[in-house]
């Protein structure tokens, strides 16, 4: 176990890179493994019994091993073997380590017990995706989403956390990395990018455009058609006011002329009165003061009359 823990630690001290797995025990089977990573690949379920085997590499012996022999690679760093559970790692991989790969197993007079194959390639994993979106002419949206590195990169759309359907979708489909989307699609839209050895996945906002759909009948004609909201003037009615907001407007107005009207009439009649009692009151003060000077006049008449007969 001990020997088995640190051929482990071994294994991922060799590389940083993804770390991709697969079974191999079926014959013909199908594998990957990620550029500048590790594979491991389950060869056999246990070799505790296997008196000899021998792994290669296309027609090229990579690995020999038996029931008392300890596994021997051809390169120690480049491949690794750990029979208590039949896994084979192949470490650091490059692109010369996609082929075909074959176990051979021999009971101990050398005669051949089994042989299956299985094929590996090594492709390069996305690293990023980024999302561009534009607004189209009649409120459309197309989007495009692209991804760097990766080797036969696949794409999934999804909407809100759902897939993407024929109803929302005017061209494209939810495989390919360039889509449009119908003028009333809106809400949280993500692009995932993927192959058998990584997955990366990006996402945006979308919305309508600024688009309204219009579905009227103007001037006898029947309009039905996305425009854009700012600049519509399709099947815009003109403001109407109900018959009772008339009359009661219609009267409010001649209510007001009539009280403006009785205010200038009761101004002027107001100013008349008062100019006309200004007009009293200076007459009057007049007579009371010619009544003062006449009656002095009289009172110092009859004085003087008075002085002189005394004399």
């Amino acid at each position: 176990m001990t020997a088995v823990i640190g051929l482990l630690l071994m294994l991922f001290s060799v590389t940083d890179g993804v770390v991709t797995h697969c079974d191999g025990r079926q014959n013909g089977a199908q594998c990957y493994g990620a550029l500048g990573g590790s594979v491991s690949i389950k060869m056999m379920d246990d070799f505790s019994e296997i008196h000899r085997y021998n792994l290669y590499k296309n027609k090229t012996v990579v690995m020999l091993g038996g029931k008392d022999k300890k596994p021997d690679s051809i390169m120690n760093n480049k491949y690794s073997f750990i029979p208590s559970n039949g896994t084979f790692w192949i470490n650091n991989l490059s692109r010369n380590d996609s082929d075909e790969y074959r176990l051979r197993t021999l009971d101990t007079n050398g005669k051949l017990t089994s042989i299956h194959s299985l094929q590996l390639s090594v492709q390069a994993p996305v690293s990023s995706v980024s999302l561009v979106s534009e607004c189209l002419s009649q409120g459309e949206m197309k989007v495009s989403c692209s991804s760097e590195g990766g080797d036969s990169p696949q794409y999934r759309w999804t909407l809100n956390g759902k897939s993407l359907t024929e109803a929302e979708l005017l061209s494209g489909n939810k495989q390919t990395n360039i889509i449009t989307l119908k003028q009333h699609v809106s809400g949280r839209l993500v692009c995932s990018v993927w192959n058998h050895v990584s997955s990366v996945s990006n996402e945006t906002n979308i919305c309508t455009c600024g688009f309204i759909y219009i579905n009227c009948t103007f001037n006898g004609t029947k309009i039905s058609k996305w425009v854009f909201k700012e600049n519509n003037t399709l099947c815009v009615e003109p403001t109407t006011v109900s018959p009772t907001e008339t009359h009661f407007t219609e009267d409010w107005s001649m209510l007001r002329c009539s009280l403006m009207f009785l205010f200038s009439v009761v101004s002027f009649v107001g100013i008349c009165v008062y100019f006309k009692w200004k007009k009293i009151k200076s007459e009057k003060d007049e007579q009371s003061a010619e009544r003062y000077r006449t009656q002095v006049l009289e009172d110092s008449s009859e004085n003087e009359q008075a002085l002189y007969i005394n004399d």
